[in-house]
């Protein structure tokens, strides 16, 4: 039976690149029969990868069958994961956030969760000597992967081994880190594409505070400019987002990726005082920018106060 290799729902790039990674290891190395797929519409950054590296998009599931054998990456989280995640056999779980609960499984399986800034990363340490093996257009999803989610080692998430690996793959890859992060940057700057609500649900995860639900949206840009002159109209989708998404409130941050700073749309109290709160910021107007903060696992989501 084909074993499904898949991280979260609103598949960022490492949610994309790390299931063709890992599927492309166990049928390659492991000799196990696997395949990548996604839990929705990668982002333009995801999508950048797939045709830089010449990738076909994996399939795009709603949910999994009972007792379909499954790798869950990049998330262990059940609200991230389909429906029926817990009626499925979960074979193993390759993850570097927090361990949120909730998953059962049908017998002991392999657990990794490492803190490192990328999935991709941990699945070259778990390859070891194997990971020369990889083509070029595997270690081209794992490098993209891992300059993603450091931000091209500006996060505060990234490690010395993470940027280390990083270069390793570059230098096997001939790829110049700065011109290839720029060009993804790029790609997942143009959203002129997208819906206000598309954005928000872009890059998000849901996170209750207190007895209070909040999507956590976050845009990582070089062209902040573009969204935060959508702010009025993206404030005013988050009423829709949050009625049809079972939450409270929508925060959504923009990420300035060159500057180092996010800016936070501020559309009522409620969000004023998180901002107050949870930053130490001085909210004057319906945006607030928090200079330093680049990262939802380790600075947005720790800090939430309401």
């Amino acid at each position: 039976m084909t074993t499904l290799v898949f991280g979260h729902k609103s598949p960022d790039t490492d949610s994309t690149g790390s299931p063709i990674v890992w599927a492309w290891y166990m049928n390659e190395v492991k000799g196990e029969a696997a395949k990548p797929a996604l839990l929705g519409e990668p982002n333009t950054e995801a999508a950048f990868m797939l045709s830089h590296w010449g990738l076909e998009k994996p399939e795009i599931i709603a949910d999994v069958a009972e007792d379909a054998p499954v790798v869950i990456v990049d998330t262990n989280n059940p609200a991230e994961l389909p429906a029926s995640i817990n009626a499925a056999d979960i074979t193993a779980i390759i993850d570097h956030h927090k361990l949120v609960g909730g998953l059962e499984t049908k017998g002991p399986i392999d657990i990794t969760v490492r803190p490192l800034a990328c999935t991709a990363t941990i699945m070259v340490d778990l390859m070891g000597d194997d990971a020369a093996k990889m083509p070029e257009a595997i270690k081209g999803a794992a490098l993209t992967c891992i300059l993603s989610d450091t931000l091209e080692f500006r996060s505060p998430t990234t490690t010395e081994h993470d940027k280390a690996v990083a270069e390793k793959l570059a230098a096997e890859l001939g790829v110049n880190i700065t011109e290839f992060a720029a060009q993804m940057f790029a790609a997942k700057s143009d959203v002129s594409a997208f819906s206000d609500a598309e954005l928000i649900r872009m890059d998000s995860k849901e996170y209750e505070v207190d007895g209070t639900k909040f999507r956590v949206s976050v845009l990582e840009t070089t062209a902040p400019e573009i969204p935060l002159g959508r702010k009025d109209s993206l404030m005013e989708t988050f009423k829709t987002v949050a009625s049809e998404d079972g939450v409270d409130q929508v925060l959504l941050f923009v990420v300035d990726i060159l500057k180092e700073e996010a800016t936070l749309l501020v559309p009522n109290d409620l969000v004023k005082t998180v901002a107050e709160k949870s930053f130490g910021a001085s909210v004057a107007g319906d945006t607030v920018v928090l200079p330093g903060i680049m990262s939802r696992k380790k600075q947005i989501i720790p800090n939430l106060k309401v």
